[in-house]
Order: C-alpha cells, then sequence, then structure tokens
C-alpha cells in the first residue's frame, strides 16, 4: 500500500512488543493505548486516514501522534508533553477590582467606550495594576459566578405619549380578542405587521462541501455581496402564521403591497373585520394611512415573491400566549411614575468649580 504520510515509521522487534503491550495491558491508559495503536498501524503501512477510520479519530490526531514517534521514537513520546503549570490563581481582592470596573462606565476609566466587553476589561485590569495577567475568558468565568450583576444594564424609553394608556391598552385587547369591551367574533382577525430594513443579501463564493470520512462540512468564509433588502412581516395574531415580502426599500408604496398580499388571500379577504397592529412609521401613520387600509384592492396587481422562511416557520408555528395585560400595564405605568416623581424630587448635585 503506498505511503502518503512523509512520516514511515520502521519499528524494532523490541519497540513493537512495547507498543503491543501496551495496547493490550488492561491497566493502561486509554488515551495512551490509542497512541501505541496510531503508531502500530502506521509502522503497518496504513495511511492517516484509514488509521482514523479504524480507530474513530480525525486524522489530525492520528497524524499528530506518528509525527511525534517519528521525531523521538520511544514510549515516552507518547506521554503528554509537560503542562505550563496550573492557572493563576486571583485573590480575592483581585477579583473584586475587576468586578468593580466592570460597574464602572468606562469614560470614568479614561476609555472611549460605550460598554465594557470581556476582552477590554481584561486589558484594563493589567493597564490597572490589578494583575499581570488576566484573559478574557477568565474575566468572563469570574462575572458569571456572582448573582448580582449591577455592570449589566436594559435600556428603556420614557413615555412621552400622553394617550399611550389608552392606545396602549387597544393593542392588548386586541391580543385577548377583545375590542370595545365585547369579544372578536370567530370571522375576526388580528395582524400585527412591521418592517426590518438593511438585511444584508450574501452568496458564498464557492460551494459548501460535504463532510467525508473524519472530516466536518467545510464552509467557505468568502462571500459576495448582493446589497440590503427590507423584510416586512404581516403576523397573524392568533393563527400564528406570517405573510411576508422582501422589498428594496421601505415606504408607503411596499407596505401597501404587503397589505394587499394579506387582504387578497383567505380567511382574510371575506372576513368580517381585520385589525392591522402597526407602530408610527411613515408608511403607516395618520389618516391617510387609516383610508389606504380601508380601500386596499381585492384583486392583487402583482405577483407575491416565494419565502422559504415563512413557509417553513408556519408548518410548526403555534400561537405565542399573551401574558400582559391592561392590569400589568397600570401597574407598569405606576410604577414608572412613582420612578419619575423620585428622579425629580433628588437634590441637585452641585456642579465642580
Amino acid at each position: 500500500m503506498p505511503m502518503t504520510s512523509p512520516d514511515r515509521i520502521e519499528l524494532t522487534d523490541t519497540q513493537r512488543g512495547d507498543l503491543d503491550r501496551l495496547v493490550r495491558a488492561g491497566r493502561t491508559e486509554q488515551r495512551l493505548a490509542l497512541r501505541a495503536g496510531i503508531v502500530l498501524a502506521a509502522a503497518d503501512g496504513h495511511p492517516n486516514a484509514r488509521i482514523a477510520a479504524s480507530l474513530g479519530i480525525c486524522q489530525d490526531t492520528a497524524r499528530k501522534w506518528r509525527h511525534r514517534w517519528c521525531t523521538d521514537p520511544g514510549v515516552s513520546s507518547l506521554r503528554d508533553a509537560k503542562r505550563s503549570g496550573r492557572r493563576p490563581v486571583f485573590t480575592p481582592v483581585q477579583v473584586a477590582q475587576v468586578k468593580a470596573i466592570a460597574c464602572t462606565p468606562p469614560k470614568d476609566a479614561g476609555q472611549p467606550l460605550s460598554r465594557w466587553s470581556c476582552p477590554e476589561l481584561a486589558r484594563q485590569a493589567v493597564t490597572a495594576g490589578i494583575c499581570p495577567s488576566i484573559s478574557p475568558a477568565t474575566v468572563r468565568r469570574l462575572l458569571s459566578e456572582d448573582a448580582l450583576k449591577p455592570w449589566q444594564y436594559q435600556s428603556w424609553i420614557f413615555i412621552t405619549d400622553p394617550d399611550f394608556q389608552p392606545r396602549a391598552q387597544r393593542v392588548l385587547d386586541l391580543y385577548q380578542r377583545m375590542w370595545d369591551g365585547k369579544p372578536l367574533g370567530p370571522n375576526d382577525y388580528v395582524i400585527s405587521a412591521d418592517e426590518k430594513t438593511s438585511i444584508q443579501a450574501r452568496c458564498r463564493c464557492h460551494p459548501t462541501l460535504p463532510p467525508g470520512k473524519a472530516r466536518m462540512m467545510r464552509v467557505n468564509h468568502d462571500y459576495h455581496r448582493r446589497g440590503a433588502v427590507a423584510y416586512l412581516a404581516a403576523y397573524d395574531v392568533h393563527r400564528a402564521q406570517i405573510h411576508g415580502r422582501c422589498e428594496d426599500t421601505t415606504g408607503i408604496v411596499p407596505f401597501t403591497a404587503l397589505v394587499e398580499q394579506v387582504m387578497t388571500q383567505e380567511p382574510y379577504k371575506s372576513a368580517d373585520r381585520v385589525f392591522w397592529v402597526v407602530d408610527n412609521g411613515s408608511s403607516h401613520r395618520g389618516q391617510a394611512a387609516i383610508d389606504r387600509l380601508q380601500s386596499s384592492s381585492p384583486t392583487p396587481s402583482w405577483c407575491t415573491p416565494r419565502c422559504t422562511f415563512v413557509e417553513r416557520y408556519n408548518q410548526a408555528a403555534k400561537p405565542f400566549k399573551w401574558k400582559f395585560t391592561t392590569t400589568d400595564l397600570a401597574d407598569l405605568l405606576d410604577r414608572l411614575d412613582q420612578h419619575r416623581q423620585a428622579i425629580s424630587t433628588e437634590p441637585a448635585q452641585p456642579r465642580a468649580a
């Protein structure tokens, strides 16, 4: 059989006997017995691919231990190399100092960052003289051990619309199949619609290679840019069905196309009422948008695009269990009012001269 590896192995009788004993002995470590088996198979003229397939390992492992034996023939070469030593141990004070940095805004530490990342925290800990070295993985582990994580934050927006509560209540009522205090009928439907802009359309420069023996699937890293597209989606809240389309941009015309795409299909075409829940985007805001929705054409003037994501989603989708009710909304607004009042009554901090 031809040899495909440059590392040719020829064993003496003594070496083969030592390797055979390692493979057969019941007390040999499994990893040591495996490595001995790799060397024996290589000495019999088998290529790395066949060795890997027969022993259930990858070719890199077979190649590594074949080369290790050729570099230093002997059983000692099959043992683990000497380690660099135990990981550095950080004192409780050092751990607390790293966490204190995580709780401090980056600008207070003189860093031009909006928020900390683990690599940046590790770099700052070394710069501040807390420890001579620390890895981002260690920083991540130290931070994850705490039950309280004050360095995490969640963005939120102050409500400025004075009519927010009644408007939000109408939406929550629709999600609970209520309108004007009465339950929706079986032929009433609720659609929640929105647009997702600037989706990068990409394709691989080369086809993906399928997996083979002892080799995982390979995906080409390079890709061609096909521009950016907008995805418009209309979600049937209670039937868990989604209708979507891709457009070059958003606006009145694309959104009207989405509306007609939905409203010309059953069961919406013959529904008693179809409620559309949308945000304050310019393409569906104000009385003009309401008039366009109410006067949607009963027949489409274009072909709707085929979207495999929509088909897959609709095959197994289930309606969301809406748990946030109007009572929860009232409680939330009360807490926000209390928080706003507490902020307004705090004494002003004196400015530095």
